[in-house]
């Protein structure tokens, strides 16, 4: 990727003109049997409408905190990256009522209500469906975001010093600014040994800077991809050994049981 990248949005921007069509996030639920492969082109499109619905229809501003409760997922890293987009910190798992926005999964609505400000949930049922019954006070993101625009602008540029992240709680918290969350990221992608073309599979939480880093913001930042599991315990190790080969693993991540380079071939972690 560029060297010049200074925040996720700059990563992303980067992977879309270097190869649009190739995969950057394949995500499975072992739980459901879903299956979803995103483009580089068409998770772009999905950060951009979800940038648009956050800027606007939310009115959400560089510096807002923005509670997420989602587990790792393709539309947590949508957000994620929308967020970035618009220059909203991210507090994964973060307590709703100090939060200027919340985003819930369906497991964590009555926990989201804490939250003062604009509420947004999400069903995380297959190819992004709706709710069948829309939750009390919370904007359905399936229904929301659908008719956003396709390209977005921020009103204001993102600073790249300005923070971006907060993940963990207590003494192991971690808090980046979008350059240190960038910087980061390629020290991992280095780590990992994540190059251009790399397929990291990996079943670990998003409640981690690991997870995140693997599920998410490594793979970005080396122009490689991720097979994102969740549920991954829910798979026999027969069809784990498929879908390393279906899927063109390159290597594997144990997360959070461990750490692994990319020549371990074993999973650990469910990915909720």
């Amino acid at each position: 990727m560029n060297a010049s990248d200074r925040t996720p949005a700059d990563l992303l921007r980067s992977a879309l003109t270097a190869d649009p069509g190739r995969p950057l996030i394949t995500f499975y639920d072992d739980a459901t049997g879903e299956r979803v492969e995103l483009s580089v082109a068409t998770f772009a499109n999905w950060v951009a409408k979800t940038s648009n619905l956050l800027q606007g229809d939310l009115a959400a501003e560089p510096g807002d905190r923005l509670a997420l409760l989602l587990p790792a997922h393709w539309q947590s890293a949508v957000w994620l990256l929308a967020c970035a987009s618009v220059g909203v910190t991210v507090e994964i798992g973060g307590d709703p009522a100090d939060a200027d926005l919340v985003v819930s999964g369906p497991d964590t609505l009555e926990e989201a209500r804490a939250c003062g400000g604009e509420r947004v949930a999400l069903a995380l049922r297959p190819l992004g469906g709706r709710f069948p019954q829309p939750p009390a006070g919370f904007a359905d993101y399936a229904v929301e975001v659908p008719g956003q625009g396709d390209r977005f602008a921020p009103f204001s540029p993102v600073d790249p010093a300005g923070p971006a992240l907060v993940v963990g709680g207590g003494a192991g918290e971690t808090a980046l600014t979008g350059a240190g969350l960038v910087e980061r990221a390629r020290a991992d992608a280095d780590r990992l040994g994540l190059a251009p073309g790399s397929r990291l599979l990996t079943g670990a939480s998003y409640g981690s800077w690991e997870g995140l880093s693997a599920g998410l913001y490594a793979p970005l930042a080396a122009g490689a991809s991720v097979v994102l599991c969740r549920h991954l315990d829910q798979a026999s190790d027969e069809q784990l050994a498929r879908r390393i080969e279906s899927e063109r693993v390159t290597g594997t991540t144990l997360l959070p049981g461990g750490e692994a380079g990319l020549e371990d071939s074993s999973i650990t972690g469910d990915g909720a």
